[in-house]
């Protein structure tokens, strides 16, 4: 009804990370595992405010423990808090048998190759034996795109669409954090790349992002930061995203969901009716 409210929250629990990925600025820089109670504590305000939507995302957010405390007990935190969808941020090296999730956010970036040069020697592997204990998981591989895999559109739509335990990818375009720039798309690849996932879903690949917000994306002309997501971590709070902290890496932004949310609460007709039969669809 053309209002702002945030409806997505994010909580990270631990930048703890048992790899080092290329792309990646934010991985153990202090260690910390923040404790269950304030983790639940900050899930239950932000349900009183209206957030709908959780993510708990690290570092490796399966490596998160308190005690006796582990994921699964965050996770039925956040269902009887009453949150409508509570989704898990994954490298997917540790488990992937998270059947008590809406979405297990996959991270993927590309086929064995380039997710090994990104990610580190293994990885992919390690990932692919840890989906064949997961068939009870919806898992969607969450692709983040550079000039490494830039190539690998294609074969991971092929690789979700063929593997059983996989239901679903989103992507996102890489968004250069400090010391990271030289994974940038030039202008010319993001348009390519932007061709490639629609080519991809329109052929019924099931690609999870809005035809509408790929567009815009390219246009450029969505409103930034996204104030319908909210980022916590350790009790500070940042609207959009983290990266809102650095100047001037607004304007490079590549998480492609954060334009879907501006678009959807700005009645954005096609971005509304898109998202009906996508999100419908892998939710």
């Amino acid at each position: 009804m053309g209002g702002r409210p945030p409806i997505l929250g994010t909580i990270i629990l631990t930048d703890a990370c048992n790899l080092s990925c290329a792309h990646c600025a934010v991985n153990n820089v202090t260690g910390i595992m923040y404790g269950y109670e304030d983790i639940v504590a900050e899930a239950r305000a932000m349900h009183d405010e209206g957030i709908r939507i959780l993510f708990f995302c690290g570092g490796e957010t399966t490596l998160w423990r308190d005690g006796e405390h582990t994921l699964h007990d965050l996770v039925a935190a956040a269902w009887d808090t009453g949150f409508y969808v509570v989704n898990v941020v994954t490298n997917g090296t540790l488990t992937l048998a998270l059947p008590d999730v809406s979405v297990v956010m996959l991270s993927l970036d590309g086929l064995r190759e380039n997710h090994d040069r990104i990610r580190g020697d293994g990885v992919f592997d390690r990932v692919m034996a840890n989906l064949e204990d997961a068939e009870d998981t919806n898992i969607c591989v969450y692709a983040a795109i550079n000039t490494v895999n830039k190539g690998d559109v294609e074969g991971l739509c092929r690789l979700v669409a063929d593997h059983p335990n996989l239901r679903s990818i989103s992507f996102n375009l890489h968004t250069p954090y400090p010391g990271t720039e030289a994974l940038s798309l030039s202008r010319d690849e993001k348009q390519e790349v932007v061709a490639t996932i629609l080519r991809m879903k329109r052929a019924g690949y099931p690609v999870f992002n809005l035809d509408r917000s790929l567009a815009a994306y390219l246009g450029g002309g969505w409103e930034r930061p996204c104030t319908q997501c909210i980022v916590s971590e350790g009790g500070k709070r940042w609207v959009c995203g983290r990266c809102i902290d650095e100047p001037g890496l607004c304007e490079e932004c590549g998480y492609l969901f954060a334009i879907e949310f501006q678009l959807l609460f700005s009645a954005d007709i096609p971005a509304v009716w898109d998202a009906m039969r996508t999100y419908t669809r892998y939710l």
